[in-house]
């Protein structure tokens, strides 16, 4: 699922949307027909301000927004990873995924500059999955 168009992929059902929006996740429901998913990748951005603490909260927001869908939707072992910036709430949002997960590590890709703050974090087994 994207907001954005993207070119197909084989044996990969696209849907352009946002999972924030009844309608596209009412798509993924039928999509995945009562099956659970074994892995959730968000690599949502928000728009930064440049404002150290508001860019923080947008993070974080959308962190917490993938950290639901996950519970929501992933098998109990499942994984979740979530592109994060090193920030004011890094360690916060940290706690949040070993709350929820098992196993919890961040990654750096090789593809991510050096300099920049970005930073995938990794989360492996479901805590406390739901039914």
């Amino acid at each position: 699922m994207d907001i954005l168009p993207i070119e197909p992929i084989s044996n990969v059902q696209v849907i352009q949307g946002d999972f924030r929006n009844d309608i596209a996740l009412a798509q993924l429901e039928k999509a995945i027909n009562g099956r659970k998913i074994d892995l959730v990748i968000s690599d949502i951005a928000p728009n930064l301000s440049g404002i150290a603490v508001a860019d923080a909260a947008r993070i974080e927001h959308v962190c917490d927004l993938a950290l639901k869908f996950a519970q929501d939707y992933l098998v109990p072992n499942g994984a979740l990873l979530v592109k994060c910036f090193h920030g004011s709430k890094y360690s916060q949002i940290v706690e949040r995924f070993k709350h929820q997960f098992k196993t919890v590590v961040p990654r750096k890709p090789k593809a991510s500059r050096d300099k920049s703050s970005e930073i995938f974090i990794l989360g492996r087994v479901l805590k406390y999955p739901r039914a």
